[in-house]
């Protein structure tokens, strides 16, 4: 398989989290409250995952490799617990913006870790990218620079932690078949959530039978298919590619807020949408020159 085989992967991947700002919007609104929502997506995404894992008969891992997998997911709960926090009180505007500085930061820590210092076409890319962020999530025209300093830090740390995420899935496991390397992260994932959010409402039946489509949607979308994909393409294209390529996200959430919620989206917005498309493409065209001429 190529390499923008698995550019390709990646990217829907980040096609993937862009759904579930709609989800959980449509699950707030049915009145369920951000524990049962967190903790039924990460349950019924692990749970997913094993069943997966068990159709498919795919080898056992190392004990020492399960183990390594389960404390990456670590930060796949993290981020979505520390989001869920950011949202308490930031607006989902800036919360998102704030959120999208795992695309240079991912760059960051490829530098730092692999030594691969950015290009000057790398850069410009997260220039395209951020700027594109901004309008996207029409930050200019809904005030959203007001802003708490407890929100921001969630936020940030939201950022950081799927970075991390984003960095193991490239690093860990590699020999290990992704569909169980995928069941292992979401584990580590639930268990961390459960941790935090304690899942009390699973005594709850009614709770249970109400949320459970919500959890379903948000649990393929937001825990099984993401790990999946990333594990496939990300050691493949290395973090600091895979933060560009997962920018996908900011796009396909504005989308799904008009298609599905109906909210309206400004001309701006759109032009966002097309800034984002058009730094990956900047990014992604960077990486593949050299191969095309070897």
């Amino acid at each position: 398989m190529k390499r923008w085989h698995y550019a390709w992967i990646v990217f829907l991947g980040g096609c993937c989290y862009g759904v579930l700002s709609t989800m959980v919007k449509l699950a707030y609104a049915a009145g369920f409250t951000v524990t049962e929502v967190t903790g039924s997506q990460y349950a019924v995404g692990a749970l997913l995952a094993w069943v997966a894992v068990i159709i498919t008969g795919r080898k056992r891992a190392r004990s020492r490799s399960s183990l390594k997998l389960l404390l990456s997911g670590i930060p796949f709960g993290l981020t979505g617990i520390f989001y869920y926090q950011s949202l308490q009180t930031l607006n989902a505007s800036l919360a998102i913006v704030i959120l999208f500085q795992f695309v240079w930061i991912g760059t960051l820590f490829e530098w730092l870790f692999y030594k691969n210092k950015p290009s000057r076409q790398k850069l410009l890319s997260i220039l395209v990218l951020l700027a594109g962020s901004v309008l996207a999530a029409n930050l200019l025209q809904s005030g959203g620079l007001a802003a708490s300093a407890a929100g921001i830090l969630w936020a940030l740390l939201a950022s950081l932690t799927f970075t991390a995420f984003i960095f193991l899935s490239s690093a860990v496991g590699r020999d290990t078949p992704a569909m169980l390397k995928t069941a292992l992260l979401s584990t580590g994932g639930m268990i961390t959530v459960f941790l935090c959010f304690p899942p009390v409402f699973i005594l709850d039946l009614s709770t249970v039978s109400g949320v459970a489509p919500y959890g379903f949607l948000l649990g393929l979308f937001g825990v099984v298919l993401p790990p999946l994909l990333f594990s496939i393409g990300m050691p493949h294209v290395g973090p600091g590619l895979g933060t560009i390529l997962t920018a996908s996200e900011l796009p396909v959430a504005v989308s799904m807020s008009a298609l599905v919620l109906g909210e309206p989206v400004a001309w701006l917005q759109w032009l966002g949408v097309l800034l984002i498309l058009g730094g990956i493409v900047i990014g992604n065209r960077r990486r593949s020159r050299p191969s095309a001429a070897s």
